[in-house]
């Protein structure tokens, strides 16, 4: 099964599983992630920046080009709350602007 490692949340991985959102696999794992719009595409605070594995990600969703083609998204980034993790695995961060002040976060 593909893992995501969150470097800032002190390499925590996270394992997840075909067709299942990284936004459900992190509530999964018991990780607090930001997500304003309850999970629906409609806003960017989901966002996570992908350092390495972008690759394995699948395609990008309609709101994902959609906040990409408006420069809210770049392209080393993606919504959990639309992408996959089909193959791989994937290491990625919290952007600073939606880290949680009740989560604690790593450098």
């Amino acid at each position: 099964m593909p893992k995501l490692t969150v470097q800032n949340l002190f390499n925590r991985q996270v394992e997840v599983a075909p067709g299942q959102t990284l936004l459900q696999a992190l509530q999964a794992d018991g990780i607090d992630w930001m997500h304003a719009c309850g999970a629906k595409g409609r806003c960017t605070t989901c966002r996570i920046v992908v350092q390495e594995g972008l690759e394995h990600f699948g395609p990008l969703t309609d709101s994902e080009e959609r906040y990409r083609g408006r420069g809210r998204l770049q392209s080393n980034e993606r919504l959990t709350c639309q992408c996959t993790l089909v193959s791989g695995d994937a290491k990625g961060c919290v952007p600073r602007q939606t880290m949680l002040p009740h989560m604690k976060y790593s450098s």
